[in-house]
């Protein structure tokens, strides 16, 4: 959790704000609406993101905008951070229980970027005994949230090992791109 490592309280808002959001540039007042702080607390803040290299800052007109830097030596780090404490994985590691027994759990790269080049790529991807009912409302929450549809795609562990070791293609362009893990081993998983 960002907040067991981050003990500013605006901080995390920022953060999550920014990292659900990796594309978007968002001016101040913006920021102290979504944050729900006081607007003292939200500069302070963005001026040590900025500092410390993980804010741009952009000027334009008589407004100040702020975007996550993709400079920022750390940066594909926070996402992978932010992907297991808010959103979708957020939700799937706190419901875990109720989703059965899941082996892996990963999103691609793709979508923690926010980049859909193609409307059939997955997005994410659960391999053990899942629950679907249970899984499906929490797509259908991130997605309503997001205003994009999530294209998720589950199997067994038989049938995923079956696949990946007759090559399918499908299984194989899955695992040849980049992935966050939110649950399982990669290493495993590959092999």
């Amino acid at each position: 959790m960002f907040s067991d490592l981050i003990t500013s309280k605006s901080r995390v808002k920022l953060l999550s704000v920014f990292l659900s959001n990796p594309n978007d540039m968002f001016h101040v007042r913006e920021l102290v609406r979504r944050t729900g702080d006081e607007i003292n607390a939200v500069r302070r803040e963005l001026a040590f993101l900025e500092n410390k290299g993980i804010l741009n800052r952009e000027p334009r007109a008589n407004r100040v905008y702020y975007s996550l830097s993709k400079n920022y030596p750390f940066y594909f780090d926070l996402l992978r951070i932010g992907s297991k404490n808010m959103g979708l994985g957020g939700d799937i590691l706190k419901n875990r229980v109720k989703l059965g027994k899941i082996k892996y759990a990963m999103f691609s790269g793709k979508f923690l970027r926010r980049i859909k080049e193609k409307a059939d790529e997955v997005d994410l991807l659960l391999v053990g005994t899942v629950v679907l009912p249970e899984l499906a409302l929490l797509v259908r929450e991130e997605e309503k949230r997001l205003a994009t549809e999530i294209n998720y795609t589950v199997m067994t562990e038989e049938e995923f090992n079956f696949r990946k070791k007759k090559r399918d293609p499908f299984i194989l362009s899955i695992l040849s791109a980049s992935r966050v893990m939110l649950l399982g081993d990669e290493e495993t998983m590959l092999t």
